[in-house]
């Protein structure tokens, strides 16, 4: 029993230093969001981390249409890292943790 438990004890441990080596690798994924016509350019890491941001001159001189801008290619962007994000950190919980009963949070 108390092996088993050692044993389990050591894959949490192997699978959270997993998870941290995942957590590290997202913030090299890049996501590049536009917005329709191209006029704005947003590029974030899958840990929705923002890198870059580029303003066609036209948009400054609407103040009001720059912050819709912002807001809607942001959100996608946002969105769009938080899915891989989720997806590639649930696949490595799933993937590590042993099975106890009771303890299916990942599915």
């Amino acid at each position: 029993m108390f092996g088993d438990m050692m044993n389990m004890m050591g894959k949490l441990k192997e699978t959270q230093q997993k998870i941290e080596a995942t957590k590290q690798r997202l913030d090299s994924v890049l996501i590049d969001e536009k917005s329709n016509d191209n006029l704005l350019n947003v590029t974030i890491t899958a840990n929705r981390k923002i890198r870059s941001i580029t303003i066609n001159e036209s948009l400054l001189e609407d103040k009001e249409q720059l912050e819709d801008y912002l807001i809607l290619v942001l959100n996608k962007a946002i969105e769009k890292a938080t899915n891989i994000n989720e997806a590639e950190l649930a696949a490595v919980a799933k993937e590590g943790m042993p099975n106890i009963p009771g303890m299916d949070l990942f599915k």
